[in-house]
């Protein structure tokens, strides 16, 4: 049967000191027996809600508002991990994690909770293969499944059900609507569509909202770049750094990009979109707007950006909760400083994380932003993940830091990172393609290697290597090497 918030009780508008009206306006409908998105509540219900209007309306939510909304969400999470109402099991993977800790999910600080790790799901779906312990639902439930790229070791297999994955269309609504993706819109995916769940719900995201979508999997990049333009796409969809592939493959064949109808670019699965010399390449040779988005196959699509706001990415406040702490620690940091992002997903019932630490670092601030969005903001994007932080001669270095520099250099196409081990002090030789049609003019290594060091507080060795001779991908690309 299916309830409003209002019909919980009173304890979560009075925990959060709201009288609960003025926020059971603006909370969406939960099934008391099973968490269900707007679209599939909304048909149960038969009641008419502009989706729009209704991602828009989280977008605005006063700080209060919002808590009390987390509230409720949480609430029904930790419902689904106990196994209460018929739809769910239990996850026995958090009962035994939480086991013997008192915890109410109306009024205590989730910091009374240990976090959740990489690590431990791992070790949990080798010890229970192949899907571990965590999911709350009988197996046969799900219906959808996809896993980690497996850049960080082993890949995590994560399946959803159905309502798990109408959640993750709504959270990429918040992505669409940001980038002002209307049903107007003919957004091309060049993604090959394998386990990697990349921008599987993007599409779906997309077909909901009334767009064209037009998948792009199976095709070189020339054809995808006949199939951009013969089907008028006005959306791309892509890594960023298959975005800068696609610019030099149009080059190459003597393409203008910015002929072509596309206007937006929406960037994932690398940090590049929130990097501002990155960003600004992508836009010049596409003659487009970049727009960043974050996410990860076991958490969610979790952050986005909007036109007015381009300095860094908005979270998705309504169906995540936010920590950032220090990772050695584990301590909350304070309000914009660097720390490890923390993320509880609100409405991935079926198969949950509670206080996952991502390994992202960030800088968080619940200042709204200049567009009246009111979700916590990461200042400047993510920094890095903090197993990809380099230590180079006493200096922590990240490769968003190097990436930044190298792609001011229109010269340089492609580049490689690698660690050398050379006694005592770690060095770093850092390889730079050069582009299609540019000689490789005198005294560039010497120019990038002082920029570098400007930005890093020490010269790395720079060397060219021959055009092409660099990996592509339009998946995650790795350019960093360690001995």
């Amino acid at each position: 049967m299916c309830t409003t918030f209002d019909n919980w009780g009173d304890s979560f508008a009075e925990n959060a000191g709201l009288d609960g009206d003025g926020v059971i306006a603006r909370v969406r409908i939960l099934c008391a027996d099973h968490y269900d998105c707007v679209h599939s509540a909304v048909t149960t219900a038969s009641v008419s809600i502009d989706m729009h209007a209704d991602i828009a309306n989280d977008m605005r939510l006063a700080r209060r508002e919002l808590v009390a909304v987390q509230r409720q969400k949480l609430a029904a999470l930790f419902a689904a991990i106990r196994g209460d109402g018929h739809a769910y099991v239990g996850s026995a993977f958090y009962r035994n994690k939480f086991d013997g800790i008192a915890f109410d999910p109306s009024c205590d600080d989730l910091n009374a909770l240990p976090p959740t790790t990489r690590a431990e799901l791992q070790a949990n779906q080798q010890s229970h293969p192949p899907y571990g312990t965590i999911l709350t639902c009988d197996v046969d439930a799900y219906v959808r499944f996809h896993q980690t790229s497996s850049t960080s070791g082993e890949p995590l297999r994560w399946p959803d059900t159905r309502a798990n994955w109408d959640w993750w269309i709504r959270c990429w609504q918040f992505v669409l609507e940001g980038a002002g993706v209307t049903q107007k819109d003919r957004v091309v995916f060049p993604f090959s569509f394998g386990p990697f769940v990349g921008f599987w719900s993007a599409f779906d995201a997309a077909c909901q909202r009334g767009c064209l979508c037009l998948p792009a999997g199976g095709m070189s990049s020339v054809a995808r770049l006949k199939y951009i333009a013969d089907n008028y796409a006005t959306v791309v969809c892509c890594t960023p750094t298959y975005a800068l592939r696609l610019a030099e493959v149009a080059a190459a064949e003597g393409v203008d990009l910015s002929g072509l109808p596309v206007r937006a670019l929406i960037v994932a699965g690398e940090p590049g979109g929130s990097i501002p010399a990155t960003r600004d390449r992508i836009e010049s040779a596409w003659g487009a707007r970049v727009f960043d988005h974050v996410g990860m196959t076991e958490i969610g699509a979790w952050g986005f950006q909007t036109a007015d706001y381009r300095d860094g990415v908005y979270v998705i406040e309504s169906e995540f909760i936010a920590e950032v702490i220090d990772p050695k620690t584990l301590e909350p940091v304070d309000e914009g400083e660097l720390g490890e992002l923390v993320l509880t997903n609100l409405g991935r019932l079926g198969s949950p994380l509670i206080r996952y630490r991502t390994g992202d670092l960030v800088r968080l601030t619940t200042e709204p932003g200049p567009d009246g969005v009111c979700f916590a903001r990461v200042i400047g994007g993510v920094v890095g993940r903090s197993d990809d932080m380099l230590v180079v001669r006493g200096n922590n270095v990240f490769p968003s830091a190097i990436e930044d520099v190298l792609r001011r250099f229109r010269e340089v196409a492609e580049y490689r990172i690698t660690l050398l081990d050379d006694g005592p002090l770690n060095d770093l030789l850092v390889e730079i393609e050069i582009a299609e049609g540019e000689n490789s003019p005198n005294g560039l290594c010497e120019r990038v290697s002082d920029a570098l060091r400007l930005r890093l507080n020490f010269a790395p060795k720079v060397a060219t290597v021959a055009a092409n001779s660099l990996p592509r991908s339009e998946m995650k690309s790795r350019r960093v090497a360690r001995p």
